[in-house]
């Protein structure tokens, strides 16, 4: 859905991090015992009836050891005072040891599958579980929720994900097949390591446009300001793609939004960063069955 052209805040795609400043947590939770495997759990001030939903979130930064879950956290810090539970996941990243193929993959669904032992404890309603992902979390994130796909002789499968009932990809990478000569990627998918044809023989349980399809309600937001030029084809060309094989997927595309702007909780991509999160909460959990209808999809 193409929205009409609004004024951001953020002049160049960095201002975000810098001006927004961090809020702590209100619990630090290990998944592991490397030092980078934790999350952050916000709790809303308020009480659920049957426990909190939760929005899972994966922060972004090019698979990077470089970023960290940081930047992320006015975002989730926001949604919470919106209402929901939100874990926000650290983990081994390309440069870590550890990272890159798999350790990345496992991490965020160690992490996702460790809500298990926070819901008693912090009342969370484990039947309403949305992930968000921004950049390369957006990849993650969307790969996290399709993870009951994964064959089991992938060295990415886990027996028994955690279920949630839709992701959100904000100003995400969602294919990764034509970027296997950028440094980064080829660590991801082991390609130094193990070669090209090892790494492209991966894809199919590493990237989500060749997991398609998903088999949970999916949201797509993009910035026409993004630099990464190619995240906003991906976009488009995922969404029609997971619509054609029977996902349920909504794109919205933010006409003037950079890579950045996306995440801004006091810009105007907020309500619809927010509203994509919340409206799939409102669905149950459900894996590997596709969504009833296409009525929310939405391609630019």
């Amino acid at each position: 859905m193409r929205r009409s052209a609004v004024e951001y805040a953020n002049p160049t795609e960095q201002d975000i991090v810098e001006w927004l400043p961090p809020k702590p947590a209100d619990h630090r939770v290990r998944y592991g015992d490397d030092p980078l495997q934790f999350g952050d759990l916000r709790l809303p001030d308020r009480t659920a009836p049957g426990g909190h939903s939760v929005v899972v979130f994966v922060h972004g930064g090019g698979w990077s050891a470089n970023w960290n879950m940081n930047y992320g956290d006015p975002l989730v810090a926001a949604l919470t005072e919106a209402g929901v539970a939100t874990w926000s996941l650290e983990f081994r990243r390309v440069g870590h040891e550890g990272g890159g193929w798999p350790g990345t993959f496992l991490d965020v669904g160690a992490g996702l599958d460790h809500l298990r032992a926070l819901a008693g404890p912090h009342q969370l309603d484990l039947d309403r579980v949305v992930v968000v992902g921004h950049s390369s979390g957006g990849h993650l994130g969307l790969w996290a929720a399709g993870r009951h796909r994964i064959p089991e002789d992938s060295p990415l499968y886990t027996p028994d994900p955690l279920p949630v009932c839709g992701a959100v990809s904000l100003a995400g990478a969602l294919d990764l097949s034509y970027r296997l000569e950028e440094p980064t990627i080829r660590a991801l998918l082991g390609a130094d390591a193990d070669g090209v044809e090892k790494a492209e023989a991966r894809l199919g349980a590493a990237s989500p446009m060749q997991m398609l399809p998903l088999g949970v309600p999916l949201k797509v937001v993009v910035g026409s300001a993004d630099s990464r030029h190619y995240l906003i084809s991906d976009a488009r060309d995922f969404t029609e793609r997971a619509t054609g094989l029977g996902d349920t997927v909504g794109l919205s595309h933010l006409e003037g939004a950079n890579h950045f702007d996306i995440v801004d909780p006091g810009g105007p991509a907020w309500q619809v960063a927010a509203g994509a999160a919340f409206e799939l909460l409102r669905h149950e959990a459900t894996p590997g069955t596709p969504g009833p209808d296409h009525d929310d999809v939405h391609p630019s």
